[in-house]
């Protein structure tokens, strides 16, 4: 009798430790651990990855704590229907909400966003205005979408040395982006006066 309840005990320990390996809970993200994911536009599939445990923590931290990461991440979840029902206007709302607080990756959304019609009509001047202040921001991907829209007509050349000086001090490891940003500043230059252009190097912001 004492062996078949050691076994049984044994047996139900086994079945125990098996079904919490199975609903292992996750834990929420630090913001510096959700920025980089965003960064790395990896914030989706990270929450798919996790199997959808942390929408009720991601929408409480983006709708009760205001924290600019969540509510991008909340807004993209909503834009996508990644895990929640699809509301591409709520998504689109959390999202400005998220730029409003300065998030670089939120402003360059909406500017891209603008800019290629994305859920919305194209609007160049909205583009614009979103691109700047992540490009200030140092956001890459925006000075250099910026640099695109100046190089096709649009914009201010009032506005064209701000954005050379900071592709002129931007740092990248990648050689296809470097040779991107030479040919941007190229380009760039070639709308401008050369005492402009040397100012332009020598200025940081």
């Amino acid at each position: 009798m004492r062996y078949f309840f050691s076994f049984l005990f044994f047996s139900l320990f086994s079945v125990t430790t098996s079904h919490a390996a199975q609903f292992e809970v996750v834990q929420i993200y630090t913001d510096n651990q959700l920025l980089d994911l965003i960064k790395e536009n990896k914030h989706l599939s990270q929450v798919v990855l996790d199997e959808c445990q942390l929408v009720q923590d991601i929408e409480a931290r983006a709708t009760k704590s205001k924290t600019p990461s969540y509510q991008f991440l909340w807004g993209d979840m909503l834009a996508f229907g990644v895990c929640v029902k699809k509301d591409i206007k709520l998504g689109l709302y959390y999202m400005k909400l998220s730029a409003n607080q300065g998030l670089p990756e939120a402003l360059e959304q909406l500017g891209r966003y603008h800019h290629v019609g994305k859920f919305m009509q194209v609007d160049v001047d909205k583009a614009i205005m979103f691109l700047r202040e992540a490009a200030i921001l140092d956001n890459l991907k925006a000075q250099l979408r910026l640099a695109d829209i100046y190089n096709d007509g649009y914009g201010s050349p009032l506005d064209y040395p701000e954005l050379y000086s900071l592709l002129h001090h931007s740092i990248t490891d990648d050689k296809n982006t470097h040779k991107k940003i030479s040919n941007t500043l190229k380009q760039l230059a070639s709308k401008m006066p050369d005492h402009i252009v040397a100012k332009a190097k020598r200025t940081t912001y």
